[in-house]
């Protein structure tokens, strides 16, 4: 990120991460898939984050962005405020941790970087944890909607299937995109989706950090996936596409979420669907 000297990179490592863990500027959440897992010894000073308060919770699209309201809520009570630099992690590869991003570049907050690997792989360097809570120092954090084309909903993409400018990005597991695996009252793809699954994007021999970058970028280029096309990632409750939608902003990608994903288009009678 450019700018002032306290700004750190989009994706930072452990161990740079430990060396700045005294900056009073810096805001630390984990967002766990298993709250066990923040007990069990988080970085030192940070904040733990129930995934849940990252969806409205409400039918008919419990997935969906929570509404500025129980958004100014759930960052004042984290104590967010325009000038802290949020660091993000959690403890299955980057899906809530992407997922806490796009929700803070929702909003317009663009200081934000991913301990790469979480969880995981600052416990692999050997760095030191806490199993203690660490308690907030609310602010009065007035969220709103300032990025609203990093979000595309079910009747703008249903209105462009088709556009040869438009790519879309499942990154559910091929099972559930090819229609043989799920919980919906339909199942298969979004038609011209491609699948990539979110799990691939991952190193399982550096602790789950982000493969190698330019080597992601020509499997993508390859898939269609690709700079020159307008991306939208979307898997089952957009979690799983955190970690895609992450990945593509750190590219530089024209890259958006369907946060109502599978979860809405597969409950649907009129949305096409392809197998």
């Amino acid at each position: 990120m450019p700018g002032e000297e306290k700004d750190l990179p989009l994706i930072i490592e452990p161990q740079a991460l430990a060396e700045r863990l005294d900056d009073p500027s810096l805001l630390i959440i984990d967002v766990p898939a298993s709250a066990q897992s923040y007990r069990d010894g988080h970085v030192p000073g940070a904040l733990f984050l129930d995934h849940r308060r990252l969806l409205s919770g409400r039918p008919p699209v419990a997935n969906d962005v929570p509404d500025e309201q129980a958004l100014s809520a759930l960052f004042s009570s984290l104590g967010l405020t325009p000038e802290r630099h949020v660091v993000l992690y959690d403890d299955e590869g980057g899906g809530w941790a992407g997922r806490l991003a796009w929700t803070l570049s929702l909003i317009g907050h663009e200081r934000w970087s991913w301990l790469n690997g979480g969880i995981h792989a600052w416990r692999a360097e050997g760095l030191p944890t806490s199993s203690e809570e660490t308690p907030p120092e609310p602010s009065d954090y007035r969220a709103s909607i300032e990025r609203p084309e990093l979000a595309i909903d079910r009747e703008e993409l249903m209105a462009r299937l088709g556009e040869q400018a438009l790519a879309i990005w499942d990154a559910r597991s091929p099972e559930e995109y090819n229609g043989e695996k799920g919980q919906n009252q339909r199942l298969g793809h979004i038609p011209g989706a491609v699948n990539f699954e979110w799990t691939e994007l991952m190193d399982r021999e550096r602790q789950l950090r982000l493969r190698d970058l330019s080597q992601l970028m020509v499997e993508l280029e390859a898939m269609g996936l690709g700079a020159d096309r307008e991306i939208v990632t979307h898997c089952q409750s957009h979690h799983r596409s955190g970690l895609s939608w992450m990945l593509g902003h750190a590219l530089g990608y024209n890259i958006r979420a369907y946060p109502g994903s599978w979860q809405e288009w597969g409950n649907r009678d009129d949305t096409p669907i392809e197998q």
